[in-house]
């Protein structure tokens, strides 16, 4: 029976991204992708700023800018029209467009590239776990064992079903129709029409996406059954018709699929050998364009501490830290999610409360901090109270030698250091330590996480000793 490191299933983003952290650390991976070909279908239109520095920070940045094309940040809060706050602390401030395919291709590419091994049409179908590692069950009929598995496989998850893992939220109270076709209609009609409907109703919408074909999302008539089975082109005839009162002359689609407005979180991360991760985690609307970037981050964060497992440096709860950190942060998109579809309802109620909120965004500090919710410049994980940027991610300070991000390119810790009086001896193997100050960052000294965020900040060697154990296990 053959033999992995991690086994991980779901070849979308977040699984991508996953295989390509845990091969910077040579881990041996296998991804496992139910579908033979990769999908067609454009859920997300672009990445945040977060994940921009995540791709910036392992130099994979400018693949996607040439693929891409840069927007305001402006906006992205329930739709509400506003420009981006002034100074937002990172160097990314724009919204990529770019889409899903786009993303995969290029993020499955890399990983392939760092050389974790994807199989295409194999779908995990039964697992088994023990104290030294998870046998799994493939659709051809094989085994493959590896030390640990990883569920990317989506809001579906085979993993998290097999694990017993709860799922629990709320269900869907709408359903959505999502799909790219060609329209009969001219422009200026479509263009009217939108625009009226969307003074009532702001989940609805036609948007040209080039060579006539149009992107449309139109509500639902009733929540589906199954989610899973695409809607048909009569399906958004009728509903179109009954929305905007024409169909506009849809025909020929690309592709079609629904969504609903239901939140659910995991009850756990981890069970033994087995984690979550993306939407197999965590799923919620589609609003804000949040639920790629969430998985992307999900991955960064797991990548470096599942390689330590692996490679046996892994101090005592490190791997643990991985579900500490991500739940809650999931939990807040789930909130801020829930928050956004009301404002986006037609009814009187929400459309007075999106119009006190609109106001109250005229605030800078009201519009930065609702910006910095759905770009995921925000986070802070709990790494205690002694400085306000711990827990924090830095974003790419400007060095007296380059750019703080190019240092951090082999997913290794980094010692910023700008004392010069300290030492890494003895986790040179996992620390990499640059003496060299910032003036962007008013601190003696900063011990920066694989991931970008900050874990130790100080200028005494004795007080950095704890925090190298802490995060980076036992001197060599």
């Amino acid at each position: 029976m053959t033999l992995f490191d991690v086994i991980i299933a779901g070849g979308g983003p977040t699984g991508s991204v996953l295989a390509s952290e845990l091969r910077l650390h040579d881990v041996a991976v296998l991804v496992l992708e139910k579908e033979v070909e990769p999908p067609t279908f454009v859920r997300s239109l672009g990445l945040h700023a977060r994940s921009l520095e995540l791709l910036d920070q392992r130099g994979l940045l400018q693949r996607f800018l040439d693929q891409g094309r840069t927007y305001p940040v402006g906006g992205h809060f329930a739709g509400i029209d506003k420009p981006a706050p002034a100074g937002l602390d990172t160097a990314h401030g724009y919204v990529l467009g770019i889409g899903q395919p786009t993303t995969d291709r290029l993020l499955a590419e890399h990983a392939v590239e760092v050389g974790a091994e994807i199989r295409r049409g194999c779908a995990l179908v039964g697992m088994s776990q023990d104290d030294e590692g998870v046998t799994t069950e493939l659709s051809d009929g094989t085994r493959v064992r590896a030390r640990h598995l990883v569920g990317c496989d989506g809001g579906r998850s085979t993993v998290r079903r097999l694990l017993g893992v709860g799922f629990p939220g709320e269900p869907s109270r709408a359903d959505f129709l999502l799909g790219e076709m060609e329209v009969t209609a001219p422009v200026e009609e479509v263009t009217a029409v939108v625009t009226e409907i969307r003074r009532a109703e702001r989940r609805f919408g036609l948007g040209p996406v080039g060579d006539g074909v149009y992107r449309v999302l139109v509500p639902a008539a009733e929540v589906a059954e199954d989610r899973s089975v695409p809607p048909t082109l009569e399906d958004f005839r009728r509903q179109l018709r009954a929305t905007a009162g024409t169909d506009f002359g849809v025909h020929s689609p690309r592709w079609t699929s629904r969504f609903g407005d239901g939140t659910r979180l995991a009850e756990t991360y981890r069970v033994g050998r087995v984690l979550l991760a993306g939407d197999a985690a965590h799923v919620h609307p589609p609003v804000g364009g949040q639920g790629l970037n969430l998985g992307i981050q999900d991955a960064f964060n797991l990548g470096w501490k599942l390689a330590a497992e692996v490679a046996g440096w892994a101090p005592a709860g490190l791997l643990d830290t991985y579900q500490a950190e991500r739940r809650p942060v999931a939990a807040d998109v789930l909130s801020t999610t829930r928050a956004q579809m009301l404002l986006l309802a037609g009814e009187p109620g929400p459309q007075a409360v999106r119009q006190l909120l609109s106001e109250l965004m005229d605030l800078e500090e009201v519009n930065r901090y609702l910006t910095e919710k759905v770009i995921g410049t925000g986070v802070r994980y709990d790494l205690g109270p002694d400085h306000p940027l711990l827990g924090r991610r830095l974003p790419d300070l400007e060095l007296g030698r380059g750019r703080l991000y190019a240092h951090l390119h082999r997913g290794r810790g980094l010692l910023l250091d700008g004392t010069g009086r300290l030492s890494v001896s003895g986790w040179a193997d996992r620390v990499d330590h640059l003496v060299e100050g910032s003036r962007q960052l008013d601190v003696p000294a900063a011990l920066v996480r694989p991931d970008g965020h900050v874990a130790w900040i100080g200028e005494q060697q004795r007080d950095l000793l704890p925090a190298l154990s802490r995060w980076f296990g036992a001197a060599g």
